[in-house]
């Protein structure tokens, strides 16, 4: 007997959407949504990305499920609307949203912050999660429910020194996926968040072949591994599925344990850049 394994399947006929969706944890919820039969299209702003991801969401999509893409940038409100548009398109309805499009331009400390990339930061996280959440919850309300899933940060619940701009970005989703589960109960429609720790992704990739920052990520870990795309995808699928039909208004952390901690330190990369004093604020 195998213990703690999901049998495939349970999303047949749904309808879904997964931003971000080209790479990282977006790829790996939309690969396990159609892998459990759910109709997915995925959206992001590069569109040979798009098409390989496809590619690899077809491979191991269940018989019946479906795979398709948009390109879209979700800080644009015009591109979000087509995108959930597509979406509907293979079963009518729109029942599943990860909102998985995130990332940062801005790191160093609180008295060098420069506006432009904070004002990025924000943007694509909390406008970005908001929009895809205000298009897509008006279809799901008309469809009769569904299930939207934002995508935020263990930087939101544990400081990461020198990550202001996306530890407030994933803190703001963290309250808005919060906000709109009280607003949209009524309706059926249900609203929960997702913190991942450290995933193995492209962007953390050097951090993840080794070194002081991933030592010290261990440190703070009782389960100390670098998590991957598909730790967070299982939790996703329940999210959307029928198993957590009355789950609302949570915010859960997918980190090892983290979370009863601290957060990482990141001396080892910045300190060259903005010195030992700069880190404490001297300018």
């Amino acid at each position: 007997m195998t213990f703690g394994r999901v049998v495939p399947g349970g999303l047949e006929g749904m309808g879904a959407l997964v931003t971000g969706g080209g790479s990282g944890i977006g790829l790996g919820c939309a690969k396990r949504l159609a892998a459990d039969g759910a109709a997915v299209t995925i959206c992001g702003r590069t569109e040979e990305r798009l098409r390989s991801a496809v590619d690899e969401i077809a491979a191991v999509a269940a018989p019946g499920a479906s795979a398709q893409y948009v390109v879209a940038d979700v800080t644009d409100e015009e591109q979000v609307i087509a995108a959930v548009a597509t979406a509907t398109e293979p079963t009518g309805g729109l029942q599943a949203v990860v909102a998985s499009a995130g990332g940062s331009t801005s790191i160093g400390p609180v008295t060098q912050i420069d506006l432009e990339p904070w004002r990025q930061t924000l943007e694509l996280n909390v406008t970005g999660t908001m929009l895809t959440l205000k298009h897509s919850a008006r279809v799901m309300v008309r469809g009769g429910g569904g299930s939207f899933v934002g995508i935020s940060s263990i930087a939101s619940s544990n400081t990461h020194r020198w990550f202001a701009a996306y530890g407030v970005a994933k803190a703001g989703i963290d309250h808005l996926c919060e906000l709109a589960a009280d607003e949209l109960g009524p309706s059926n429609v249900r609203v929960n968040c997702i913190r991942p720790g450290l995933i193995r992704t492209e962007i953390v990739e050097a951090v993840t072949e080794g070194g002081a920052v991933l030592d010290d990520y261990f440190d703070c870990m009782p389960i100390a591994r670098v998590g991957e795309p598909e730790d967070v995808a299982a939790l996703a699928r329940f999210l959307v599925g029928p198993d957590s039909a009355w789950i609302t208004g949570m915010v859960i952390n997918v980190d090892g344990g983290q979370h009863l901690r601290r957060g990482p330190v990141y001396r080892a990369f910045l300190e060259p850049i903005y010195g030992e004093d700069g880190l404490r604020g001297l300018v």
